[in-house]
């Protein structure tokens, strides 16, 4: 196996239809949520072998989530367990602001251990990625991210963080020392502006994050595009320009872009150009994952210019 290799937590997700306070929602529809899982269905989409690894229920939300990944040509390792799959209840409280209640305390995904870690198959990925999510839902959880991260530094491969902080699971002065730790651990880092902000206090993103280790630091920045520091060389890319639908898994189909490129030995600046295409095109579609990309789609959100 050469692809990526990613664990976390999946979770069924219902999106309430339409505008307003979620209890005069007229219907819902069910679909999978997860920042990890995202990404994995993002790479296949894109043409990489990616492999998924986490916990699940023996309920109807696990093997939505298993039918789900495996129909987007991701391989799923899932160890069944006694406890609930996670859910998720989202919702359009108004025309600016997305709000979304969990429901995942106690449940299977949160359950993960190190045991878990398939250690052979890591061993042989082409890239390890991780969130700082999956650390924030429990002391298991928290140790399998750290195990994975150490057999694959161990075995030689790269190790792609996303430091995707969810202020719901934990507040700044918890995160802050694990995600700088993890990101000291790190090959690859991918943050927004305050998520930076959290692990480096007022030190400049890009710089602040390169000095921690990785080799490749970038800067998710929504509009405006992102800014990367790849082996010591700044890059700048601007955002395309799409009527956003839904920012939901924007920043997903952005590492989900970037790691596929990498895997398939691009450039970083074709890196970032398959990054910022994915995540536009994410946007225009509502979902997690529903919207993320394939190659044909992106060349014809860019005019022809990105990599098929």
């Amino acid at each position: 196996m050469t692809g990526v290799l990613t664990l976390g937590e999946s979770m069924g997700i219902f999106v309430a239809d339409g505008i307003g306070p979620v209890e005069h929602a007229r219907g819902f529809t069910l679909g999978v949520a997860g920042a990890e899982s995202n990404v994995a269905i993002g790479v296949a989409r894109l043409g990489g072998p990616a492999t998924w690894v986490g916990r699940l229920g023996r309920d109807a939300a696990g093997s939505l989530i298993t039918t789900r990944l495996r129909s987007s040509g991701v391989r799923v390792i899932a160890v069944e367990d006694d406890a609930f799959t996670g859910l998720m209840i989202r919702y359009r409280r108004s025309g600016e602001f997305i709000h979304a209640d969990y429901h995942r305390a106690g449940s299977a995904g949160s359950r993960l251990s190190p045991a878990d870690v398939p250690e052979a198959e890591l061993a042989a990925a082409g890239i390890l990625h991780v969130t700082g999510i999956t650390p924030a839902l429990g002391a298991t959880a928290r140790a399998a991210v750290f195990h994975a991260v150490e057999i694959a530094r161990a075995a030689g491969v790269p190790v792609s963080l996303d430091v995707n902080y969810r202020s719901k699971l934990w507040s700044h002065a918890e995160a802050a020392p694990v995600l700088r730790d993890l990101v000291s651990r790190s090959d690859l880092v991918f943050a927004g502006p305050d998520e930076a902000a959290i692990v480096l206090g007022d030190d400049e993103p890009l710089a602040g994050l390169a000095r921690l280790g990785p080799a490749e630091v970038i800067v998710k920045d929504g509009a405006r595009g992102c800014t990367a520091l790849v082996d010591g060389t700044r890059h700048e890319v601007p955002a395309l320009p799409v009527t956003s639908i839904d920012p939901v898994g924007a920043g997903d189909a952005f590492v989900a872009g970037y790691l596929a490129d990498r895997l398939a030995g691009a450039a970083p600046e074709q890196r970032l150009r398959t990054a910022i295409a994915a995540g536009a095109f994410a946007v225009t579609v509502p979902g997690d994952c529903e919207g993320l990309p394939g190659r044909d789609d992106l060349v014809a959100l860019s005019g022809g210019d990105i990599l098929r």
